[in-house]
């Protein structure tokens, strides 16, 4: 990417090097920036955003109040609309003329409604927005760009393919160094794409050293911007700016910029035109930790009682809903308050992660058996017996699955479930390999070489089917047949002692038996959430 824009800035030095001191003459206003006029105006395909769609976002409907009355129009002349532009704080040339009319009417006017949605989403993005560009030290106004670019939507593509709030085109993208595979575009990420933006718009004004050009270079590429520029006779002597090559520019880069001052002006002079600005109901406060292991939203929505479109309008760029931590660490934002929880409930998040991976191997015959060294992993089906307190969320989270997959074994419609209904549940479990015991000599002939013990052992942080402090979970009847003579159920209202087996945590076991965390803590005198494999442990009454 470097040696390109070396390459782009060495044929556009020749025709740009006398543009500062032309910039510095007094301009007529009679230039063609002032007059100029276009009836063919291309509008950028953010102007058809599905208003009413992305009002059902889940930031705008959580933490914003949007004007669902909606106020008149109140127009304003163009002596008014020159004024405002000229008195905004900016260092990037904002003149008017008609074309740059149309598109304060466009915003103002004909799409007021999106510009009310915009404007709430831009207490979210914006502040992202300003603190990239500040990075680098250009001018603040350069926020508006992804307002023309993607309606302020991170995961908009365009019909050419650009994708993101910025929009970039996959090859610049990866020019900038972004990541982009099946599972993580960072073009969505807003953080990441928005270092990048700043950075190719610094790089560009260093060519042109002219905002006009170097925001229309953003949009149609620097050759597109120098092919423009010779057909117009730049050159030392006879600099151009954006509006002397208006005529030469492909047909959306003309209305590029003045799309740009159009929404400039509109986010800048909303409420002089009677748009209500979105209120916060209350601030987002997020904060990032990075994962190291291979992570599903779907687990973490789970465990930390998070909605998943939450997950997703804060992480856009994780594309499947899963964090490849596995390959090297990933940013994860959060709310600031599930920070600590998540880092209490990890081991948990983990283990609900791993019962939503493919499986990494399988037998000829097509069985879902898996083989490990400790053990051969089995799909098994189980009942539950919901017990007073339990939601579809908690049981999936005991045993490792989600809340969709139990809906759907069990025909459920919705999350409401009454107690007592049995439950299908189809989880793994590992079932260790049998230790090989060499027989002595005087047997070897009579013993047979079946194993005399039985092994049972529940999947990481799920419940052992047979295990007698759980009564209410039974094996599937298709999979294994009930003892003529069952053991006696042990009451849930006394209390119990619980083994501790490799992969069981205070969090598991609370989900396990329906009591909380804090009891089980208090019933044995702990002070941390450490568990040492074989240690007994109370399990109070509920």
């Amino acid at each position: 990417m470097k040696q390109l824009l070396h390459t782009i800035a060495a044929t556009a030095a020749i025709m740009l090097s006398g543009l500062t001191q032309a910039q510095a003459q007094p301009r007529s206003v009679r230039d063609l920036k002032y007059e100029i006029t276009d009836t063919a105006i291309v509008f950028p395909e953010s102007q058809q955003a599905d208003v009413h769609r992305m009002q059902q976002n889940w930031y705008l409907k959580t933490f914003t109040v949007l004007d669902t009355i909606g106020t008149p129009d109140i127009p304003a002349s163009d002596e008014v609309i020159m004024q405002r532009l000229h008195a905004l704080p900016t260092t990037i040339e904002m003149p008017f003329n008609p074309v740059v009319r149309d598109y304060v009417d466009l915003y103002v006017s004909r799409r007021r409604q999106l510009v009310e949605t915009m404007l709430g989403l831009s207490l979210y993005y914006m502040p992202i927005f300003e603190e990239a560009l500040e990075r680098e030290g250009l001018p603040l106004e350069l926020r508006n760009l992804p307002i023309i670019e993607s309606a302020m939507n991170p995961n908009a593509v365009s019909r050419a393919g650009a994708t993101g709030l910025w929009q970039f085109m996959l090859p610049t993208a990866r020019g900038l160094g972004m990541e982009i595979n099946t599972l993580v575009d960072e073009r969505r990420d807003p953080i990441r794409s928005s270092q990048c933006a700043a950075r190719y718009l610094k790089q560009l004004h260093t060519i042109y050293n002219d905002w006009g050009l170097a925001i229309a270079a953003y949009n149609c590429g620097p050759g597109n911007i120098n092919k423009a520029l010779a057909r117009a006779g730049a050159s030392a002597e006879n600099p151009k700016d954006y509006w002397d090559i208006y005529y030469f520019l492909p047909a959306e880069t003309r209305g590029y910029v003045p799309g740009f001052i159009g929404a400039t002006y509109a986010m800048a002079h909303y409420a002089d035109h009677g748009i209500s600005p979105a209120l916060a109901k209350r601030p987002i406060l997020t904060d990032t930790i990075h994962i190291n292991t291979r992570t599903h939203f779907q687990a973490i929505s789970s465990v930390l009682d998070i909605p998943i479109e939450e997950l997703r309008i804060l992480n856009p760029q994780y594309r499947k809903d899963i964090i490849p931590g596995d390959i090297r660490p990933y940013a994860l934002r959060l709310p600031s308050q599930l920070v600590y929880n998540y880092l209490m409930f990890a081991d948990s998040i983990r283990t609900a992660s791993q019962a939503l991976e493919p499986r990494s191997s399988v037998t000829l015959g097509g069985t879902s058996s898996t083989v490990s060294g400790d053990g051969t992993w089995k799909e098994v089906t189980k009942w539950h017996k919901v017990a007073r307190g339990e939601t579809i969320s908690s049981i999936a989270s005991r045993y490792g699955v989600t809340t969709k997959q139990i809906k759907k074994w069990n025909n459920l419609s919705s999350n409401r479930i009454r107690r007592g209904t049995r439950l299908k549940i189809v989880t793994r479990e590992l079932i260790p390999a049998p230790k090989k015991e060499e027989p002595s000599p005087a047997i070897a002939d009579t013993v047979p070489d079946t194993a005399a013990d039985t092994i049972t052992a529940a999947a990481p942080d799920s419940i052992a089917a047979t295990s007698p402090a759980i009564p209410e979970i039974e094996e599937a009847p298709a999979t294994k047949q009930q003892p003529e003579s069952a053991p006696k159920q042990k009451d849930a209202n006394k209390p119990q002692t619980h083994k501790v087996a490799k992969g069981d945590t205070l969090f598991g076991l609370s989900k396990r038996y329906g009591v909380s965390v804090k009891a089980i803590q208090d019933a044995n005198n702990l002070t941390n959430n450490n568990l040492r494999i074989g240690q007994r442990l109370t399990i109070p009454a509920k």
